[in-house]
């Protein structure tokens, strides 16, 4: 779950979205694991034969998702606060169904232990939670060393990562729509 999840850059992404509009702390806390419970739920699903979704949709949906929050941040900081400020966890819950559906490819290329469905499952889940908040943390340490020296930053400085997101996502829908 976590070489999953640290290798899985559409996933950082919209994680790294998700860091930006909560702003840290406790509601992004709250956001990351609304995330992993949802995606853990369809995952459950797809893996034990409930759900059977192309993936070729499915990973365009996922992109589309991360142009979304990027969208969100940007009217944010235009002073339009939207559903992904209001409500990150209903985003995030909402939007984890979907790469809930992405990350079941990606255990089904590792494959499963035949009679360890469920703890498999469960330790694949921890592991991609796990992997959020490392990125999260390595994200964060990032941003307080750089806080640390004392630089000018333009104010529409602020503004390059969610159009940074959200090029990189459009791109791969781009990219997804034109591979069906």
């Amino acid at each position: 779950g976590v070489e999953h999840i640290l290798t899985g850059f559409d996933h950082l992404a919209f994680v790294l979205a998700l860091l930006i509009i909560t702003q840290g702390g406790w509601k992004l806390v709250k956001t990351v694991t609304a995330f992993t419970v949802s995606h853990s739920i369809t995952l459950t699903a797809v893996t034990l034969g409930f759900v059977n979704v192309p993936s070729k949709p499915v990973e365009t949906v996922i992109a589309l998702s991360i142009v979304f929050v990027a969208a969100e941040i940007l009217q944010w900081k235009r002073g339009r606060v939207g559903l992904a400020y209001r409500a990150p966890w209903v985003v995030a819950f909402a939007f984890g169904l979907i790469h809930g559906l992405g990350f079941a490819g990606g255990l089904s290329d590792i494959g499963l232990p035949a009679g360890h469905i469920p703890t498999a499952l469960l330790f694949f889940s921890l592991g991609v939670e796990s992997g959020h908040f490392m990125f999260i943390g390595a994200v964060l340490s990032l941003i307080a060393l750089v806080r640390r020296v004392d630089v000018a930053v333009p104010s529409w400085a602020e503004r390059v990562p969610p159009y940074a997101i959200g090029s990189i996502a459009m791109f791969w829908v781009i990219q997804r729509l034109a591979a069906f």
